[in-house]
């Protein structure tokens, strides 16, 4: 086994063809423009290792997985400036997160014990696959409640994993739901005991990883995600109208005033939302 650590957002583990990435933004996993860099350089080399066939992802804060995209996202702006200037045509930054996953050539499966919102949540919703503690994995989209709407996929991959009704209710209930109800919707593959979740994961990563050369890359190829440029577009424009008003922006202070971004705050992060409409 081998053991890294990634510009101190990210510890990297290898063993038998199974790369396990840990995020470790403290003190709640926010999707930081740093944290989006360090993702995409690690990504990027993990892409060129043929010996890499899976890479399953994990946090190392019980709580969070991804608690959303960091609201103090703009004190980045020269990462932010460089992360613009590599999205791909037609994503922005965040959309660009879910893609980059998508089109990893390893398999990638994201193991959820924590709580995963906004950006969290769209990033599990591009893995290959998500596999959920079921006393302790959450997901929310809660975009709403800060006067925007998701913003980094959470449109394009939740109307190819459920029903339209379903898709709505995540995104304009702004709910956390519990992993045996995403389970339910199609959001993720399966809820599991969290006593029975790591040796699930960690066999089912191995038995992939070991197969015959060419049958990952060969299956990923003839199942391939589908990417709706016009959905993609449709989806930053409807967000970016919402992101930048001045009504948002009064949200997101006061927000950070009452204790979002903390612990104990983004533990009832949307019951701390509701409280300021």
């Amino acid at each position: 086994m081998t053991a890294t650590k990634h510009n101190n957002l990210l510890h990297l583990n290898i063993e038998n063809g199974v790369a396990n990435i840990t995020l470790d933004n403290a003190p709640v996993n926010v999707l930081s423009a740093s944290l989006i860099k360090a993702l995409r350089h690690l990504l990027d080399e993990l892409s060129n290792n043929n010996d890499i066939k899976v890479i399953v992802f994990d946090s190392a804060n019980p709580d969070f997985f991804i608690s959303h995209v960091d609201i103090n996202i703009l004190e980045e702006q020269n990462i932010l400036d460089e992360l613009i200037k590599a999205a791909p045509d037609g994503l922005n930054i965040f959309q660009a997160v879910g893609e980059m996953l998508r089109e990893q050539p390893q398999l990638t499966i994201v193991k959820l014990k924590g709580i995963a919102r906004g950006g969290g949540a769209e990033f599990i919703a591009a893995a290959d696959m998500c596999f959920a503690s079921l006393e302790k994995g959450k997901l929310a989209q809660c975009e709403a409640l800060m006067g925007i709407i998701p913003g980094g996929g959470a449109t394009q991959y939740l109307s190819s994993k459920m029903t339209r009704g379903r898709a709505l209710e995540i995104i304009l209930g702004a709910d956390l739901f519990d992993a045996a109800t995403a389970e339910q919707y199609g959001w993720i593959n399966r809820a599991l005991p969290d006593t029975e979740i790591d040796i699930f994961v960690d066999q089912l990563a191995h038995h992939i990883a070991d197969l015959p050369e060419g049958v990952i890359k060969t299956t990923k190829k003839v199942l391939p995600p589908v990417r709706n440029a016009e959905g993609f577009k449709s989806e930053n424009d409807g967000w970016a109208t919402l992101a930048f008003s001045p009504g948002t922006a009064e949200i997101m202070k006061k927000a950070m005033e009452n204790g979002a971004q903390t612990v104990v705050g983004e533990l009832k992060l949307e019951e701390l939302l509701r409280s300021l409409m």
